[in-house]
């Protein structure tokens, strides 16, 4: 017999059949992050790779050293440490320092670290004799700190004539005197100083000045009479009038000085930084700085015998004294306008060469040996009395 063909299931026996189930899609795990919730790193662990690293960058240093030992037998023997110093060099290491710098800590930390490295380098040889405005405690002390690190050998001077002098007579390397403070403009005895010295910048470097009151017994009420050197009243002039506008001011040589002076009576003050305030034992009277100017800064000079080779990031410093005759001061900055120089400060002095004659203070970007400074230098010959290169030096670092 044939099959009856077989009846096609219906909708009620086709719901009620089971479906072949689909495989799950397995759970992704999220990333494992560190958050504060994970295990903290084991104290030792972290302490003993921090050890290693220690090791590693004191044999880099040593080596470092070492090499720049044969750096000084390379070059001979020389007559002195000032010999084997090269401004140039220096800088050129610290920009490379701030151009590879990714963090976490600041160009200016490691700029400090780098340069004490280098002055314990050099001071292999001989240690650098610098002198500066003293006595010790000054901003001066802390711009040579600051150039040369504190393997150099610092000699405090009383005043900014003798640190020429000393240079000049070969007692001292190379000296550090104030310029130019951001607020208060020109320190004119250092740029009356270059009218007769032979004396060459061979840097700069700027200084954050902070300026403090500070006494024996750190007691506003007490001070009757504050001892500071003039540019430091000038710089705290608006604090000065509303606090003491009673006190008698005593210009003196420096802050160091003023501070030491200020040490010996409960009714004396001084103005200065916090180093000199250690070093003389004197207490704030206020805690913050009584300066005008927040981004309170001044520049230093470092001065020399000599010219150093560019380093490729250089300022030029000259001193033009001029004929009186209409349009002089035209004719003098022309050439470096047309040679494409840019000028970044000019000062007017007296010449002391005759009555009503002034001498300019010019800097310029570029070192003395570049093409185009040569150039307008020579173009400015034939509208010059007289031309003195004061010297050719690495900008600041910053």
């Amino acid at each position: 017999m044939a099959r009856k063909p077989a009846k096609p299931a219906s909708p009620k026996a086709l719901a009620a059949t089971p479906k072949t189930a689909k495989p799950k899609a397995k759970a992704t795990k999220p990333a494992k992050l560190e958050t504060a919730t994970s295990a903290p790193p084991v104290l030792a662990d972290v302490r003993g790779k921090i050890d290693q690293i220690d090791r590693d960058i004191q044999s880099l240093i040593a080596e470092r050293a070492r090499f720049a030992h044969q750096v000084g037998k390379a070059k001979g023997k020389l007559a002195a440490a000032v010999d084997y110093y090269r401004p140039e060099r220096e800088a050129q290491v610290l920009r490379m320092v701030v151009d590879r710098n990714e963090g976490p800590l600041s160009d200016e930390l490691l700029v400090h670290v780098y340069r004490e490295i280098m002055s314990a380098c050099l001071a292999q040889q001989e240690p650098l004799k610098i002198g500066y405005l003293g006595p010790e405690g000054t901003f001066s002390q802390q711009a040579v700190l600051k150039h040369f690190g504190r393997s150099a050998l610092g000699l405090p001077m009383a005043s900014i004539e003798e640190v020429f002098q000393e240079v000049e007579a070969g007692n001292a390397d190379f000296g550090v005197v104030p310029v130019e403070n951001s607020g208060q403009g020109t320190i004119q005895i250092t740029l009356d100083m270059f009218l007769t010295s032979n004396l060459k910048i061979c840097g700069e470097a700027e200084l954050r000045v902070q300026q403090y009151i500070m006494s024996r017994s750190g007691h506003l009420e007490d001070i009757e009479r504050i001892y500071a050197h003039p540019q430091s009243f000038m710089q705290t002039s608006a604090w000065l009038r509303a606090n003491l506008p009673n006190a008698e001011k005593i210009p003196v040589s420096s802050n160091a000085e003023g501070a030491r002076r200020a040490r010996n009576a409960d009714d004396a003050a001084a103005i200065g930084g916090e180093n000199a305030g250690h070093v003389y034992n004197l207490k704030k009277v206020v805690t913050k700085p009584i300066q005008n100017d927040a981004d309170n800064t001044t520049r230093f000079l470092v001065i020399g015998r000599s010219l150093f080779p560019s380093s490729g990031h250089d300022r030029t410093s000259v001193l033009v004294l001029i004929h009186d005759k209409p349009g002089a001061l035209f004719d003098v900055l022309s050439p470096f306008a047309r040679h494409g120089i840019s000028m970044n400060r000019i000062e007017s002095r007296p010449s002391h060469h005759g009555k009503w004659e002034y001498g300019f203070f010019i800097d310029l970007s570029g070192h003395i040996d570049d093409a185009p400074m040569q150039a307008a230098l020579a173009e400015l010959e034939g509208h010059a009395a007289q031309i003195k290169v004061l010297g050719s030096y690495p900008v600041a670092v910053p």
